[in-house]
């Protein structure tokens, strides 16, 4: 008896290891994403028709994506700081509302500058959600398994971007982009269900409480740039900037690069169908965002965000000099699966690098700052494309994904790090 082997417990599937709250987190955090996407997708998909309305170029049409991006840039380090003070979930159900009410109002705009501000207005609240949303899901699920569901939150990404290109598919050509506009009023009612089921991460109430307790506790929006942290700020800052430029730069034009004529650089595909091109590519998307939170968990975040970047650029190349709708389609779903995926490394690992103090603040700004400077991508991508046609100018994003790829290895690896 004394010589019996000693057999290992049974192996318990991670999902078992989840309980009621943290799955709310998730659900939460995703379906914010998925509807932020939605709301700020619609106008990408109205893009060429709005264009052709309102008689306007390739880059002052890119200028108002670049609008949205800017304020969104502003929003989020807003709300992170927000989240820090008053909850990560009062911060998610207000920049929801605030994104849903302006897509309404976007609808109902009768020029570029009553556009412009709207959009303005939806870019505060698209940035502050996604922060606010990270913070919740970050901060709400164990370290081993952080990876798998930021992964499985930014996938929220990809859903609402098919949802809007179905939108475009069926809605668009029969009733016009106000409707569209009007559809993104709908994820307002989201909030409802936030606040009956979701709870404030245990972490946070915690130093919520402690900050109570003693007032000198309290963290500050500017603690990120005391020397213990600055260099975590700076180098995540940095690495969102190439990462962003490159998405935004990609995504923004992709559409139109897919319903452009072949002699303006495009691939020759009508309004109706390139749409639905992009659907095959965001299921790409989908998958790469899950994948790489269980592959980030395993082998960890730097090398596999590095591998994702890398072949993130050869895809880029490949589509932007394609021009057979086959080819297209076939290499769509790998374009999204690595063009995207890469995006479920920031919530984990910027989360980490950081203390709950100042969490909210680090993530806002990091994440928000490098959006801020890649809202010059649309504007950036639509002057080449009036030079080189827009295929070319897609292949310029392919630097930005390369230089992203070798900054990743200046900071340390937090795989499997217990937030404190």
């Amino acid at each position: 008896m004394g010589n019996a082997a000693v057999l290992p417990p049974p192996s318990v599937p991670w999902w078992k290891e989840i309980n009621r709250n943290q799955w709310y987190a998730l659900i939460a955090g995703k379906l914010g994403w998925m509807l932020d996407a939605f709301d700020v997708m619609l106008y990408v998909f109205c893009l060429k028709v709005i264009m052709d309305e309102w008689h306007l170029n390739p880059a002052t049409a890119g200028f108002m994506v670049t609008v949205t991006l800017f304020a969104s840039s502003f929003g989020g380090i807003v709300f992170g700081a927000v989240a820090d003070r008053w909850g990560r979930k009062k911060a998610l159900m207000a920049t929801v509302l605030i994104f849903s009410v302006c897509s309404g109002l976007s609808g109902l705009s009768q020029n570029l500058l009553e556009l412009a501000i709207a959009r303005t207005i939806l870019g505060l609240g698209m940035g502050g959600e996604w922060a606010s949303g990270a913070l919740l899901v970050s901060e709400t699920w164990p370290a081993k398994h952080r990876g798998k569901a930021i992964g499985l939150m930014q996938g929220g990404w990809a859903i609402g971007y098919i949802l809007a290109a179905i939108a475009a598919a069926t809605i668009l050509p029969r009733f016009g982009w106000r409707v569209m506009f009007f559809l993104g009023i709908i994820p307002a009612l989201f909030i409802l269900w936030v606040r009956t089921r979701v709870e404030e991460p245990e972490v946070w109430v915690k130093q919520h409480k402690k900050e109570k307790a003693d007032p000198k506790t309290k963290g500050s929006f500017w603690q990120i740039f005391r020397m213990d942290l600055l260099r975590y700020t700076l180098i995540s800052t940095l690495i969102s900037t190439f990462v962003m430029f490159a998405y935004w730069g990609l995504f923004s034009w992709l559409p139109s690069f897919l319903g452009s004529p072949v002699a303006k650089g495009g691939a020759g595909l009508s309004i109706v169908r390139a749409p639905m091109w992009m659907i095959p590519l965001m299921i790409g998307a989908y998958f790469g965002y899950i994948s790489f939170g269980f592959i980030a968990d395993k082998f960890g975040r730097r090398p596999t965000f590095a591998a994702y970047l890398i072949l993130s650029a050869v895809f880029v190349f490949l589509f932007g000099n394609t021009r057979n709708a086959t080819a297209l389609m076939i290499m769509g779903p790998f374009l999204g699966f690595f063009g995207s995926g890469y995006y479920s490394a920031f919530g984990a690992f910027i989360s980490e690098l950081f203390p709950t103090r100042a969490r909210g603040s680090a993530v806002g700004f990091c994440y928000n700052t490098g959006r801020m400077v890649s809202a010059l991508a649309p504007t950036v991508i639509g002057f080449f494309a009036m030079k080189f046609g827009v295929g070319a100018a897609l292949t310029f994003t392919a630097i930005a994904f390369l230089l992203a790829a070798a900054s990743i290895f200046l900071l340390p690896e937090t795989a499997g790090t217990e937030l404190t």
